[in-house]
């Protein structure tokens, strides 16, 4: 996993360590097996600012403001030879200081909503999404199941103070 961590301490950003733990916690609640695998090995976790997260909302989800977590699953180029990609699962851009605040209006800790926010993060790179019912049940699932293994609660059920 590649990560970009400009600034880090500043935004009070997860360490690597904490961050591939998540990844990792994700992939193997999926039951991706990033070993196995023949096309994904890689990803790539990218903290950015609110300013530069309002320009990609907009420009990829047609939203104003920022969000919290953007994913940009893999494609590579059209007409580049395979045996010259690097197999990736993709990017997942992650605006600090939305988690910050969303972390401290719903009543969560900091590190328990950055968490979830990896963990999203990294099965929508996977193919998961929440746009119908019954695909945000499996995947609202698979982040209460990966979070509380490690140790978390269930996100969804965490009441705003």
């Amino acid at each position: 996993m590649q990560t970009v961590l400009e600034n880090a301490a500043q935004q009070n950003v997860p360490d690597l360590g904490c961050l591939e733990t998540w990844v990792n916690i994700a992939l193997q609640q999926a039951n991706f097996d990033r070993l196995t695998a023949e096309t994904a090995t890689q990803m790539t976790v990218r903290i950015v600012e609110q300013d530069e997260m309002t320009e990609l909302n907009q420009q990829y989800r047609q939203k104003a403001g920022p969000t919290n977590v953007l994913s940009f699953p893999f494609e590579a180029p059209p007409g580049m030879p395979a045996d010259l990609v690097v197999p990736e699962l993709g990017d997942v851009v992650v605006c600090a200081a939305v988690v910050m605040r969303e972390a401290a209006e719903q009543g969560k800790t900091p590190t328990a909503h950055w968490a979830h926010m990896i963990v999203h993060g990294t099965l929508h790179l996977l193919g998961y999404d929440h746009i119908q019912d019954s695909d945000a049940q499996k995947m609202e699932s698979l982040e209460i199941a990966a979070l509380s293994k490690l140790g978390y609660e269930n996100p969804y059920s965490v009441q705003s103070r």
